[in-house]
């Protein structure tokens, strides 16, 4: 996966310490499994080594954040057959060619996942009921703005008016403003 890189473009170095910490040499802090977790789905580029050895662990981490992942109790998505079959495949004659399928299935996964979504996307732009549902949303919106204080700014109010100051004033605007919205509707 081609990731976005860091702002200079170079790869974020995390050195990981005796003590299980992770120190992020980009931004000078310590950062924890859950930090690196979202920066690998924002698609920052880092690398993970030994602070003593200067050893490339990103594999472990990497693992190890699935893991986490995985026993959190939220829901899992490597179901135990997959794992099972991945675990048996360790010392197969096949085992050197796996990295690479699976690396190209998810490429493919991807894709077809971008192609899915902006295909949806288009389909609802050229829906006759999204629009609607557009349309109504937008009357919703006026008509909570005009009858809900605070929901939105008020319908007589422009956006360089200046607010009123205390409470009194400002329900006598808004309720001024509902008059204005109420004289409008009888006529």
């Amino acid at each position: 996966m081609a990731g976005k890189s860091s702002e200079d473009g170079d790869i974020v170095v995390i050195k990981k310490y005796a003590n299980r910490r992770l120190y992020n040499t980009r931004s000078s802090s310590y950062i924890t499994l859950d930090h690196l977790a979202k920066m690998t789905r924002e698609g920052v580029d880092f690398k993970v080594v030994d602070a003593k050895t200067g050893a490339d662990i990103t594999h472990q981490i990497l693992t190890q954040i699935i893991m986490e992942e995985e026993a959190s109790g939220g829901e899992q998505i490597l179901p135990v057959n997959f794992l099972r079959q991945l675990i048996a495949m360790y010392g197969n004659s096949m085992q050197s060619l796996l990295p690479h399928y699976l690396e190209a299935s998810m490429e493919h996964f991807r894709e077809n996942q971008l192609k899915l979504r902006k295909a949806f996307e288009e389909s609802l732009g050229n829906n006759p009921l999204a629009a609607i549902a557009q349309r109504n949303m937008e009357m919703f919106k006026a008509a909570a703005a005009a009858f809900m204080p605070g929901a939105e700014m008020a319908a007589g109010e422009t956006p360089g008016e200046e607010k009123p100051k205390d409470d009194l004033s400002s329900l006598k605007a808004q309720m001024a403003a509902m008059q204005k919205k109420l004289d409008e509707l009888g006529k």
